[in-house]
């Protein structure tokens, strides 16, 4: 073969010549050149295979919850999607503020982190994503471009909840039961109870019986302005020992979540207590349902009368000296015995009168020794007082509500 077809043949073939001329004979040797595939890999005679190169940059397709999301269940998961699986190596995002929890889904595309308990209500959520070449990448070694800042703002603890665990404890005259299918977390589960302090189970209340229809008027369903919840509330924060204000704050819930969970019960039962001004005048006081007494009482006088309505006691003394100013300018000390105040300067306690059952006092309740030493360790803080005008409603069983 000529030189010259040789030489067409390699060219044909698309070769590099290299011609050496050996005991007079010119002989050409070729290297096919490598075909470039659409991964970036190659192929061909005298090749060998290369990495995998990314296909683009990595994208954060989705998030949930959303950033700018409000009132947001803080005990729930959230997971970020990207455009392709994340490496098991890959650095993971970071929460402010932090919490107990796990991420999981490496190796996929969607990343979630697990919350142990979940975060505190009105907290605002920052979820940052790192970008660039100490970022999040793909399997394949795709970056995501550059840092992503996502945030969200969790919701508040529902009152409703507040009910559901305080009846539970034994600090409402109300029992709680479920709706049939309801998911309930159990008492020791940490993160059920957050969830559901988010988003109370639906169920239905029914008054426990033996309480006058009276105390009715105060359970509004289960608005925090109720007073028998606001009493509770109070009674819940004196056995624990913080301020006693009545309101559900953050160290309430924390408190009560714990209660829960150890399964605390209130201690001191449930009270209510009505001093009614009818004549005679009494008082009457129920606890767990029962009536535990009923005796005679004494009110206020016409210059100094006591307050109608309803308020949880707030006070209590074993002993006191009481002090005040009288009707006419002159002022008083007295010692008195099991004292309950449920008003500012009005209480139901130990007064020694030649007889009890008509107004005499200047706006307490006024009960003698026997029947103040009875009352009081029932009297306990949060407890109801009513003071009526008239007539009592004969006990009996409350309708559910």
């Amino acid at each position: 073969m000529s030189l010259t077809s040789l030489r067409g043949r390699i060219v044909a073939l698309g070769g590099v010549i290299v011609l050496l001329l050996v005991a007079g004979v010119w002989i050409a040797l070729t290297h096919a050149s490598a075909q470039s595939t659409a991964d970036g890999s190659s192929n061909g005679s005298g090749s060998h295979s290369s990495a995998k190169t990314p296909v683009g940059p990595l994208r954060l397709v989705s998030a949930s919850p959303a950033s700018g999301a409000t009132g947001v269940n803080g005990a729930g998961d959230i997971t970020i999607t990207f455009s392709a699986p994340v490496a098991t190596t890959s650095p993971l995002p970071t929460i402010t503020p932090s919490v107990t929890g796990s991420w999981q889904g490496a190796g996929t595309d969607t990343l979630q982190f697990v919350p142990a308990t979940g975060f505190d209500p009105s907290t605002q959520v920052t979820v940052q994503v790192p970008g660039g070449t100490q970022g999040v990448r793909s399997e394949q070694g795709s970056l995501l471009g550059s840092t992503k800042q996502l945030s969200f703002q969790t919701g508040t603890y529902q009152t409703a909840r507040l009910d559901q665990l305080l009846a539970q404890l034994g600090y409402l005259p109300l029992t709680w039961t479920p709706v049939q299918g309801a998911s309930v977390p159990a008492a020791t589960d940490a993160a059920g109870q957050v969830a559901a302090a988010y988003s109370p189970p639906p169920g239905l209340w029914t008054w426990q019986s033996g309480y006058p229809s009276e105390l009715q008027n105060f359970w509004d369903g289960g608005s925090a302005s109720g007073l028998i919840v606001q009493g509770a509330v109070m009674a819940f924060e004196a056995n624990e020992g913080l301020t006693m204000d009545g309101v559900a704050g953050p160290e309430v819930w924390t408190a009560l979540l714990k209660a829960v969970a150890a399964g605390q019960n209130n201690p001191n039962g449930y009270t209510y207590a009505i001093a009614s001004e009818a004549d005679p005048e009494t008082l009457t006081i129920w606890h767990n349902g029962q009536v535990v007494l009923q005796s005679l009482a004494n009110t206020g006088i016409e210059a100094a009368p006591t307050t109608l309505g309803t308020a949880p006691v707030y006070l209590r003394y074993r002993y006191q000296i009481m002090r005040g100013t009288n009707p006419d300018g002159t002022t008083y000390a007295d010692p008195v015995q099991y004292v309950s105040y449920f008003r500012s300067g009005e209480a139901v306690h130990y007064f020694p009168r030649g007889s009890y059952g008509w107004p005499q006092s200047l706006g307490c309740v006024e009960l003698d020794l026997s029947d103040a030493a009875q009352a009081w360790p029932y009297l306990t803080y949060g407890s109801l007082v009513t003071v009526a005008p008239g007539a009592l409603t004969p006990a009996g069983s409350p309708t559910a509500g």
